[in-house]
């Protein structure tokens, strides 16, 4: 199965807006889907709400600060090879 990558760049939002679209993100998501997120710090809380819902999540941090968050339903799904870092 192919996922479809959607893409949501949190990097130039104040708090709380990056939670809010994100959650909103993941309440519409199929398990063919998944949130590919950018943000200057790594989503604690949403991972933790994420993975509390049944998601699977990696976050990695690039060479420039920046965070890179995958998180998906699909549980046979190799996260990493998603990544973009």
């Amino acid at each position: 199965m192919t996922l479809t990558k959607i893409m949501l760049d949190a990097r130039e939002l104040q708090q709380p807006q990056p939670f809010e679209r994100a959650l909103v993100i993941l309440n519409e998501m199929n398990k063919s889907d998944y949130l590919y997120m950018l943000h200057r710090r790594n989503p604690l809380p949403l991972l933790e709400l994420a993975k509390n819902r049944g998601f699977l999540s990696v976050s990695k941090k690039d060479n420039d600060g920046v965070w890179h968050v995958i998180i998906t339903k699909d549980k046979k799904v190799d996260l990493w090879e998603l990544m973009d870092v």
